[in-house]
């Protein structure tokens, strides 16, 4: 193929020719660099996937989906004709981890530096068949001729799911997780833990799952006494995390566990009532919203409890971080408790939220002696964000770690430039931006795909401060998957090119002719689009 005999100069070569980008190209995200050659390639039923060292698992992948369309298996071979998928490490300076070039004239041609960067030039392969390839196609297909250098823009790419409020299953996580894979997504971010249920096993701590998964009814609407009539409950076992970590890990897809603290944490406490600073909670509420009981903090045996707990989390999953929550904590039970204020003198802290922010650092060190890092919602950086705190306890004393990972969801995006000037580390989320469980005419589709996750003024020196976005559906009043999927999409395309696609590459009007093809696709595996209405 004579456009890669030399990776590196091709790769100069190309990104020379970005002004001949192709914006019209269905494919989200939208890649670095496409430029269409002349002709056509015939991909035929069973054609080779000529897999190098190391792609086994990446060609395992498209020869499935090349069979679940031609129903022809793609015999995988170490060397001769087909669909050719390469590792060359000396694109990773161009390229990085993520990145991958695909050449389809005369041949088929995936090249990255790693395992990860041919699995997502098969995800752009994928996109450039037929919308209906995986329902029903003839012996062949054919696909134009072109050139594609693409990377990522944004590290971090993720969707959240919160498994708590209403409970979906490992089916449901798998069919998100393929999704995507789909959309060259790389973290899910799984919210396992909160006041309204714990659905993962703690062997240690059985009744957590035991008790903190079930609760007797749930609230209807927000606001409303009426509820759904009707017990819900469900948790993961570590199998079936193990299972799911697995599934992940062959699409690429890092998996965040989140395990709220020392806020959010009711349905821990109704499972083993001593961990609680009230001493009255004996019940997983069945209403949402802010919840008056949280870990009491000030007590070794409550912090010993919860790195136990973190030891079994930190066993199951393979990656670096670890969420911890930190918002919307109730200070008022600590300010009512003398052995918590006796606690806080002892160790000079003046308001609760300097004890917060003590307890974090405590769990910060101790992720970090396990090789973790510590990640929460910019609430544990001791900012008033929900304008609640008295002038006596409006500003804190302590300083967070700065190891720490800051999830900014709330408050002025000043907190991003002054987080990022700070020195750390920060996932934007920014709730008015990127939370699913809101209408379509609170957040229309334009504006999820307008967000930028770094904030307009921030200097380019701390741009790199930034490592992405996350994207939230929270589940309160959202209790099946059908209903989660609608609210979900199409707005997951829209972070998918936030996360991926340079800004001067994305194009709204090209999006939206591209989403409207994949309707096709998505609706083969059950998920049906809000009511959007092409805004």
């Amino acid at each position: 193929m004579k456009y890669t005999k030399s990776v590196g100069f091709f790769f100069i070569w190309i990104v020379g020719l970005m002004a001949f980008t192709d914006l019209r190209a269905q494919i989200i995200p939208y890649p670095l660099s496409k430029m269409a050659l002349e002709g056509e390639f015939v991909l035929k039923a069973g054609m080779p996937i000529v897999a190098g060292e190391g792609l086994r698992t990446e060609a395992e992948f498209l020869s499935t989906y090349l069979n679940e369309g031609f129903v022809t298996p793609s015999p995988i071979l170490a060397s001769g004709n087909g669909i050719h998928l390469r590792l060359d490490e000396n694109l990773s300076d161009s390229l990085g981890n993520e990145g991958y070039s695909l050449v389809i004239d005369g041949a088929i041609e995936i090249v990255a530096a790693t395992s990860t960067g041919v699995f997502y030039g098969i995800q752009t392969l994928k996109q450039l068949l037929p919308r209906d390839f995986s329902d029903s196609v003839p012996g062949q297909v054919m696909i134009s001729n072109t050139i594609i250098v693409d990377k990522p823009r944004f590290s971090w790419r993720a969707f959240m799911l919160d498994d708590c409020r209403n409970f979906m299953g490992e089916e449901v996580v798998k069919k998100m997780l393929d999704q995507m894979a789909m959309l060259k997504m790389n973290v899910f971010h799984w919210h396992l833990t909160d006041d309204q249920a714990w659905r993962i096993e703690i062997k240690k701590y059985p009744k957590l799952a035991e008790v903190g998964g079930t609760r007797k009814d749930t609230q209807l609407a927000r606001g409303s006494d009426e509820r759904v009539g009707k017990p819900q409950t469900g948790y993961y076992t570590q199998a079936q995390i193990k299972e799911i970590i697995r599934y992940a890990k062959e699409r690429h897809i890092v998996i965040v566990p989140e395990i709220e603290m020392p806020g959010h944490a009711m349905a821990a406490i109704a499972a083993y009532p001593w961990i609680g600073s009230l001493g009255t909670t004996q019940e997983v509420p069945v209403t949402f919203g802010k919840m008056e009981d949280s870990f009491n903090v000030a007590d070794p045996r409550v912090v010993g409890f919860l790195k136990d707990v973190l030891d079994e989390v930190v066993a199951l999953f393979p990656g670096e971080a670890i969420h911890i929550g930190g918002d919307e904590v109730n200070y008022n039970p600590w300010k009512n408790s003398e052995s918590i204020t006796d606690y806080m003198r002892l160790n000079g802290l003046s308001t609760p939220m300097d004890l917060q922010i003590y307890f974090t650092n405590q769990i910060s060190t101790y992720l970090a002696g396990k090789g973790k890092r510590m990640m929460g919602w910019n609430d544990i950086l001791g900012h008033d964000i929900h304008n609640e705190r008295d002038s006596s306890s409006a500003k804190a004393e302590q300083t967070l770690e700065k190891s720490s990972i800051v999830h900014f969801w709330k408050g002025d995006l000043g907190l991003v430039e002054a987080a990022a000037k700070g020195g750390y580390e920060v996932v934007n989320s920014n709730h008015w931006d990127t939370y699913l469980d809101y209408t379509y005419r609170r957040l229309p589709l334009s504006k999820s795909y307008a967000f930028d996750p770094i904030p307009a003024g921030l200097p380019e020196v701390y741009h790199g401060k930034i490592l992405g976005l996350g994207t939230q559906i929270w589940t309160e009043y959202t209790r099946t998957e059908s209903a989660m999927l609608q609210q979900v999409f199409p707005r997951l395309l829209a972070y998918a090119e936030v996360g991926w696609t340079i800004p001067k590459n994305k194009n709204y009007d090209r999006f939206l002719e591209t989403a409207e093809a994949m309707k096709v696709q998505l609706n083969q595996v059950g998920i049906k689009f809000g009511d959007y209405a092409g805004k």
